[in-house]
């Protein structure tokens, strides 16, 4: 089958399905698509490096615009039809990551197939009980798999956190504060650590505190979007100029 009559095709099942169950864009509203073209050139990866409390984190997207309103639907409105997209950004930033990870043996010029087999693998956030109970699946490992990548599954909730939305960054901290606990040994590990948003970098680094208490070694951090921080604005005269996060 030509790629021209795939294409075809594809855009006739999806005119077939759209007359069926009626749908809109989850980044921008319009009718009968799932996801449409111009939103889905803005998912389009563009990796780059952020840093919280000296931790160099690798983003593929910016919180904002399309990718704000894709992935919100995504992980709060039951819009699992973006997962296909959503999974490629994700999988560059971690390949980023792992060509940042000295001595990382590459398969190919683009990126290894699996991480695992440069002996590093991949650990996710696990979602608290609520989320779990709210949404029925956890956000990033369906992404992961969507990628063609499998998660390791070594960290657990040691107790329920507050939502970090509208939380600042002190607050952030405390919520995850010895949050996490690894299940098992990690002596000898080495691994990328992989969450959807990253705002102030709380949840990261708490998950980094738990691997390094177990005894393993974190050497990347990949995130599908980063929040970007406020660049501080003039205080009025009298007043001391402060940051926010």
């Amino acid at each position: 089958m030509s790629r021209r009559l795939r294409d075809y095709l594809t855009r006739a099942a999806r005119d077939a399905w759209a007359t069926v169950l009626p749908t809109e864009c989850s980044g921008c509203g319009v009718v009968d698509r799932a996801l449409c073209a111009s939103c889905r050139r803005a998912l389009l990866p563009a990796v780059h490096p952020v840093t919280r409390d000296d931790a160099r984190i690798w983003a593929a997207l910016t919180y904002e615009g399309v990718a704000r309103h894709v992935i919100a639907a995504y992980k709060d409105g039951g819009r699992t039809d973006a997962a296909a997209t959503l999974a490629a950004p994700l999988r560059a930033a971690i390949v980023a990551a792992l060509a940042a990870v000295p001595g990382a043996v590459q398969r190919s010029e683009a990126a290894p197939r699996r991480p695992s087999s440069t002996g590093i693998q991949l650990v996710t956030i696990p979602s608290s009980t609520r989320a779990w109970r709210v949404r029925g699946y956890h956000p990033v490992d369906a992404l992961l798999h969507r990628a063609g990548l499998h998660p390791f599954p070594v960290l657990a909730q040691r107790q329920e956190t507050l939502d970090q939305v509208g939380l600042g960054r002190a607050a952030r901290a405390a919520n995850k504060d010895h949050s996490l606990v690894a299940t098992r040994s990690l002596v000898g590990r080495r691994l990328i650590l992989v969450d959807d948003i990253v705002t102030t970098g709380a949840t990261l680094l708490e998950a980094q505190r738990a691997v390094f208490a177990a005894g393993g070694t974190v050497v990347g951090l990949a995130v599908l979007a980063e929040t970007r921080r406020r660049q501080p604005q003039p205080s009025p005269p009298g007043q001391t100029d402060r940051q926010i996060l």
